[in-house]
């Protein structure tokens, strides 16, 4: 159901008070961004100095756009427990202000029961009254409601309660937003095995996003993320429309997605080609499936079907066993020189960390093997997401005494991050050596992730036996088979230095 070429989770997530603030002693708040942002920028000490300086006074300030403004420069530098300290002071100084709200809609979110996070929501709406607070444009002041009702649509999704998640979901404000949780309600419709409301959500998720990808809604920042997933959404719309052997109307869908991918993209290539076969047209249907496999993202799945378009196009197999093999040399080929480019030597930052049952982990115990970190949290979907193949990877290299997997959960978001984590990979049954990378009590900041200057999860490292760092990937792709294989060709490059 995906079409997303990489997932990633951010570490930020924005806010409303920072993307908004007012004019600051009649200062425009984008001139004050630019002025921080160009002393942020600096390593002059003299110059950093100021940075803090101007950081100092707007943290200080009776308004609380000017206090957000300074915690989200304290962020952007990793002074995390500056950026607490005005998160504090600004909730403190103002209960019912937009950090107070943010911080109220955030435990709500995490509340493990259904009811009580409904009962939380109203809660809510009671002390943080939308009316009270600035409308904006495009309704990004309604995204905290929104996060709240969009986590109680999809609870209730998963526990096949229809009428309740269309009721939530029905109270969607954020225009901008609302692609989002109507694509992540279509794919858990569709896990459930109910097309119809995975079409009907879907089709919003088209439906919402289509005038920002005509342009007719500005050029916002908002607006440019929603004209963004125009074509995602377009791709996953098709593949429904596929399932349900409404065909013809797929193909205009995927006609969509295709385009903008510029026959890129291997999800959009690999449907296309099974809507143009359930069309009949399996000489077109042959090209997409072959530029499909030809991307070296391949599933078996990709493979059965190109295999037997060849047999329908060419008439016989015969010429397809060294075909597959040119293909695949080929793509591995393609992948390395990609791997070529992003092969660096930097020294690795060593640490100790507690893994799951209590022992301390130092990653220069492991000089001499090849260590790949996988940075992680338990709320990261596109971590998770990556899971099964990274699974894949530790199978591979289990009876390998030179390769060593590390999953660092990070970023924690709940009061016992372990016991999350212990419940989360032990319920997947997950074979994975995990380390707890917690916030320091005094610094407030998650001190490993930090020091390997990771800005989005999943983040992955590959450690050579020496002590340097010679991959860095963010994010992950869609194929797992494709993960696995790139991580493999990175090993086995490192390996060859020997």
């Amino acid at each position: 159901m995906k079409y997303k070429g990489v997932f990633v989770c951010a570490a930020v997530l924005l806010s409303v008070v920072t993307l908004h603030a007012q004019p600051q002693n009649g200062m425009n708040p984008d001139s004050v961004k630019k002025q921080l942002d160009r002393l942020a920028a600096s390593k002059d000490p003299a110059v950093l100095q100021l940075l803090n300086s101007r950081l100092k006074a707007l943290a200080a300030s009776s308004r609380e756009d000017d206090m957000g403004i300074a915690a989200s420069y304290y962020f952007r530098i990793n002074n995390t427990k500056a950026f607490d300290s005005v998160v504090t002071a600004a909730i403190r100084k103002f209960p019912r202000g937009l950090e107070a709200r943010s911080k109220a809609q955030q435990e709500i979110t995490r509340m493990k029961s259904l009811p009580e996070m409904e009962e939380g929501y109203r809660a809510f709406i009671k002390n943080f009254p939308p009316g009270n607070y600035p409308r904006l444009p495009l309704g990004e002041d309604r995204l905290p409601y929104d996060r709240i009702r969009y986590t109680l649509a999809k609870g209730y999704a998963m526990e096949k309660n229809k009428a309740k998640a269309n009721y939530y979901a029905g109270l969607l404000e954020a225009d901008f937003w609302k692609r989002k949780p109507y694509h992540d309600l279509s794919d858990i419709f569709h896990a459930n095995g109910d097309l119809t409301n995975a079409a009907l959500y879907q089709k919003k998720a088209v439906e919402a996003t289509l005038p920002y990808a005509e342009g007719k809604i500005g050029n916002s920042t908002a607006a440019k993320w929603a004209a963004s997933g125009y074509a995602e959404m377009c791709g996953g719309y098709a593949r429904i429309l596929y399932e349900q052997k409404k065909y013809l109307e797929a193909l205009k869908y995927i006609e969509i997605a295709d385009s903008a991918a510029k026959g890129r993209s291997t999800p959009v290539n690999f449907t296309y080609a099974n809507i143009l076969i359930a069309l009949n047209r399996d000489r077109d249907a042959y090209d997409k499936i072959e530029m499909a496999v030809r991307s070296g993202e391949t599933t078996e799945e990709m493979w059965e079907v190109f295999r037997m378009l060849y047999v329908r196009v060419k008439g016989s197999n015969a010429g397809l066993e060294t075909l597959t093999e040119d293909i695949r040399k080929g793509a591995g080929n393609d992948l390395k020189e990609r791997l070529m480019k992003k092969m660096i030597s930097e020294p690795a930052v060593d640490f100790t960390l507690t893994d799951l049952n209590g022992k301390k982990v130092t990653l220069s115990a492991f000089k001499g093997k090849i260590v790949i970190l996988d940075f992680w949290a338990t709320w990261c979907v596109p971590c998770k997401a990556s899971f099964p193949a990274m699974q894949m990877a530790v199978d591979k290299y289990k009876d390998d005494p030179d390769v060593k997997f590390l999953f660092i959960h990070t970023w924690e978001r709940t009061p016992d991050p372990a016991a999350d984590a212990r419940a989360y990979i032990a319920g997947m049954k997950y074979d994975f050596h995990v380390l707890m990378d917690t916030k320091d009590p005094e610094t407030k900041a998650n001190k490993v992730v930090a020091d390997y200057h990771v800005s989005g999860i999943p983040a992955k490292f590959l450690i050579d036996g020496k002590g340097n760092i010679r991959f860095k990937l963010t994010g992950f792709n869609s194929s797992r088979q494709a993960a696995v294989d790139e991580i493999s060709l990175m090993v086995d490059m490192v390996r060859s230095e020997k």
